[in-house]
Order: structure tokens, then C-alpha cells, then sequence
């Protein structure tokens, strides 16, 4: 059914407020909120106001296992994780608390990296009015034929990603985390960890990216329903940001996650900008992804 605000203006962007426009900033598997820090400050230079999201016990409130800290991998495959048992539920509504707080102020846009699309599908349904515009930038976009980020990376079109699922430490299902070890000094794990997050990246900048990752994600986050939709998140206008090199979310599920959600609310499609040297966490530059973000508060 047609809302007054039709396909592609959320309530948000049809009646904008005064006062600057907020991005609220959402990280991917095993990072925080600092991983937007390069971004976030070219935005904050061109006027705007950014919150870098921290998911629960990431980032300011991380947990690092004791084990993780000795380098102990025995105990490392043992010691309990807080996060185990957190769900989408969680995430959401942490991010949720976060864009009531900002629209107070003026104009939304919601970005999230990676796993964290699937929190911008799920604060798009549960606060569309509150919300001028979304994004996802190389980020997981669940729909009804993939509907949780673990029904994505499987699907066929993302066979030739890398998966780390191989370094894997301890049992997933008994610390109900997939726990990594980024502070490995193995020559293999090294390889593979930079092919799936920053292939094209100085090995100074790859090792400031692992320096940054944390070690625990928890399963049911992989595993939870983020479909958007139609009458809510559909509304919103939306972006997304192709990365072209990707070998964690490939190129051809972006591609393919795009095109079920133009599908989906056919009056309402994503601007797409493809950056096709891009690897997973976008190019070494900052600036040409700020100047794309800067044209989502218009």
C-alpha cells in the first residue's frame, strides 16, 4: 500500500529538520566503532555530526580474553565470552537508542560496514521516521530469499570469498562466539586474514587493521533474521557502496543483494557507487567515500 510519503522519501527526509546532519557510523564483524575514524573525521570537517557506533562489548566496552592477551591458544579454545548469546536484538537496539537520541537534533543517515548491514535493516524497520537515509557500504543486505548473514555468505554467488572459518578458535557452538586470533603470527593465517580484509593495503596499514579487530563475534548475530520491510525500511532512500575487490562479501552477492532489494520496493532502488579497486574495508583514501556520504545529507 502507497504511504503519503512515498517510495524513496521516509518521513525523515520529507519534513528535514534544522541543524546538522548526524551520521551514525556502524562497524562490521570483530571491529568498533574506531574503525570509521578515518571517515568520521572528513565528515566532522565538512560540517557534520558523526557517533561511531560501539556494538555490545566492542570497542570502549570490549572484551579481550585473558588468554587472547598471553597468547595461551589452549586456553584461548576455552575461556567464556560474554558475548555469548547476543543477538540482533541487541544490536539493534543499541543503534536504535543512538538515532532517537540524534534526530533530536537534525537529519539521520545510518551507515553500516559489512555485518553491520544487517543493523541498518533492522533500525530501518523499527525507526524509519526518524531515519533521511541508509547505507550500506559493502554490507550484508538481507532479503527474503537470504534473509540472516549466514543464508549471504553462503549463498552461491559468494563461493570465491574467503572465509576464515578454518582459523577458527575453540568450538563455536560451546564458547557461542566465532573467536579469532589477530595476533598470530602465522604466516598462513596472516595471508589469509589480509586477502579477506585489505589485500591492496602497505603492510604497515594491514597490521594497524588487525591491531584494531577484536577477537570475539557472537554466532547468533550470523544468525539472526534482518529482512526489511516494505511499508518501513523500504521507504527510506538508500545507498550502497560496492567494493569491487571484496573477498569477504563478494561482489557478486552485493550485486545480487542489491538487486532482491530494487526488486522488493521497485519504486524505491539503491544508488549504487561502485569503487571497483576497493577491498573489503574500502580504499586506503578516505576521502572519495566522505565525499559519497556528504551527498546522502542533501
Amino acid at each position: 500500500m502507497a504511504l503519503a510519503t512515498g517510495l524513496g522519501t521516509s518521513p525523515a527526509a520529507a519534513n528535514p529538520r534544522r541543524g546538522p546532519t548526524t551520521y551514525v557510523l556502524v562497524h562490521g564483524t570483530h571491529s568498533a566503532g574506531a574503525f570509521w575514524m578515518p571517515i568520521a573525521r572528513e565528515l566532522t570537517l565538512r560540517g557534520h555530526r558523526v557517533v561511531m557506533v560501539d556494538q555490545p562489548h566492542h570497542g570502549a566496552e570490549a572484551f579481550v580474553p585473558e588468554s587472547y592477551q598471553r597468547q595461551d591458544l589452549e586456553a584461548m579454545a576455552a575461556e567464556p565470552s560474554p558475548l555469548k548469546g547476543i543477538g540482533l536484538e541487541d544490536y539493534e537496539a543499541r543503534v536504535t537508542g543512538i538515532v532517537r537520541r540524534a534526530a533530536r537534533n537534525g537529519p539521520v543517515v545510518l551507515v553500516g560496514h559489512s555485518l553491520g548491514g544487517v543493523s541498518v535493516s533492522r533500525v530501518g524497520d523499527a525507526v524509519p521516521h526518524l531515519l533521511h537515509h541508509i547505507c550500506y557500504m559493502a554490507a550484508f543486505c538481507p532479503s527474503r530469499a537470504l534473509p540472516t548473514a549466514d543464508a549471504c555468505t553462503a549463498a552461491p554467488e559468494n563461493a570465491n570469498a574467503v572465509s576464515p572459518v578454518e582459523l577458527a578458535v575453540g568450538d563455536l557452538d560451546r564458547l557461542g562466539v566465532f573467536r579469532l586470533n589477530f595476533r598470530t603470527g602465522d604466516s598462513r593465517a596472516l595471508a589469509l586474514l589480509r586477502e579477506m580484509i585489505c589485500a591492496d593495503y602497505p603492510d604497515a596499514e594491514f597490521r594497524r587493521m588487525l591491531a584494531g579487530m577484536q577477537t570475539d563475534e557472537p554466532i547468533t548475530a550470523y544468525a539472526g533474521r534482518a529482512v526489511g520491510r516494505a511499508g518501513s525500511w523500504g521507504r527510506i532512500p538508500r545507498t550502497y557502496l560496492r567494493f569491487g575487490k571484496d573477498r569477504t562479501i563478494a561482489t557478486a552477492l552485493q550485486d545480487r543483494m542489491i538487486a532482491e532489494a530494487d526488486a522488493f520496493t521497485p519504486g524505491n532502488s539503491f544508488r549504487v557507487h561502485d569503487f571497483p579497486e576497493a577491498s573489503h574495508v574500502g580504499p586506503l583514501d578516505p576521502i572519495p567515500v566522505a565525499e559519497i556520504l556528504d551527498t546522502l545529507a542533501g
